[in-house]
């Protein structure tokens, strides 16, 4: 069966997965097990990325502090960059175990392991100094590598880094917390809880489908971007939307929902949420015209640095430039970019989720216009 949607009923599945929609929960475990990956991005010009993603679920009652706790009692885990469940480390402890991979191997995953090999000295001598002294971040780290990394670039000649990076994902350490923006790294044993692991094309498949019942509807195969895919594969039902060509899949359970009445909110969102990660997506199921600017120079931004989308109900409705400002105790907003022509009470709520951000970051609101 393939089930036909509207755009509507699209975005609606889309929201609520991410629970985006109202009311708000009320747990951040909660909240992690629905999205099943969070990223770590430590961009911190309004906020890093997970204190991003956690506030605009949980509202006020989020505390950065919650999430340290939470990663100190491995109760959340950081694998490759991503925030997970601690639980779902027997997604991954096979695939560190056979690390590059099981039978025939992509030449590029394959040229690592060599890599590896040829610096096994470095690796013996990064884990003698971890047990000693660990946790340490990488610039505290031996480079006695023999056979330095290059690339064509900006990681080239970063042999530790790389190396480091390696060496979690073959199991050999794992990031035991944070000084500043550098990820401090142990010995994974550590680190990482005790439990089972699965089989690799097991673990994958279980994966895909935490990934879709976060996300609601995905492609079954789609452009990948660095991290998480953004691709489910064959899990969920089958579905087509109402105006967009291709097919999707769904996860059952939002489908079973269609049905219940739909609570929106107004909601001011990370340029990293997974909402709109994937850009294609984004696209196909609002029609959001979004791109994260940073890396533009300033005078190619249309909408800033690190602007916010805008969220209402079950549209994108705008961008909000603004930027923390600590030392003067301020989140300067630089500009509202209204999309859609705002009404009176759309642009009172945008101000007050702008107010309610800066509240919860101990800042006052100060409007450039």
């Amino acid at each position: 069966m393939i089930h036909e949607l509207s755009p509507r009923e699209a975005r609606r599945i889309a929201v609520r997965a991410q629970l985006l929609d109202a009311p708000r929960p009320t747990d951040l475990l909660e909240v992690a097990r629905q999205l099943a990956v969070i990223q770590v991005d430590l961009t911190a010009t309004v906020a890093p990325n997970a204190d991003l993603v956690f506030w605009s679920r949980l509202g006020a009652a989020y505390s950065p502090d919650d999430l340290d706790e939470a990663v100190a009692s491995q109760r959340l885990i950081e694998v490759q960059g991503m925030l997970r469940p601690g639980s779902d480390l027997e997604l991954f402890r096979r695939a560190m175990q056979t690390w590059p991979g099981e039978g025939d191997v992509e030449p590029f995953r394959q040229s690592m392991a060599e890599w590896v090999e040829d610096n096994e000295i470095c690796r013996q001598d990064i884990l003698e100094t971890l047990r000693a002294d660990g946790p340490l971040p990488v610039r505290d780290l031996p480079d006695t590598t023999v056979r330095p990394w290059r690339s064509s670039g900006w990681n080239n000649n970063r042999n530790v880094r790389m190396l480091i990076e390696m060496m979690e994902a073959r199991g050999d350490v794992a990031v035991a917390g944070r000084e500043g923006r550098d990820r401090l790294w142990d010995l994974a044993e550590r680190i990482y809880p005790d439990g089972p692991s699965l089989p690799v094309d097991e673990a994958l498949a279980i994966r895909a489908q935490r990934r879709l019942a976060g996300l609601g509807i995905a492609r079954e195969k789609t452009t990948e971007t660095p991290g998480e895919p953004n691709s489910v594969g064959p899990v969920g039902e089958e579905a087509v939307i109402d105006g967009v060509r291709g097919r999707w899949r769904v996860d059952p359970e939002q489908l079973a929902r269609l049905g219940e009445p739909f609570a929106g909110r107004t909601v001011l969102i990370s340029p990293l949420d997974r909402l709109i990660f994937d850009r294609k997506r984004m696209v196909d199921l609002f029609a959001f015209d979004y791109q994260l600017e940073m890396y533009k120079p300033v005078a190619k931004r249309r909408w800033g640095y690190f602007a916010l989308p805008v969220l209402r109900g079950d549209h994108f409705v705008g961008k909000v430039d603004a930027t923390a400002d600590h030392e003067h105790g301020t989140l300067r907003v630089d500009a509202v970019h209204d999309d859609v022509g705002l009404s009176r009470t759309a642009r009172a709520e945008v101000d007050a989720e702008i107010t309610a951000l800066a509240r919860w970051l101990g800042l006052d609101v100060l409007f450039s216009r």
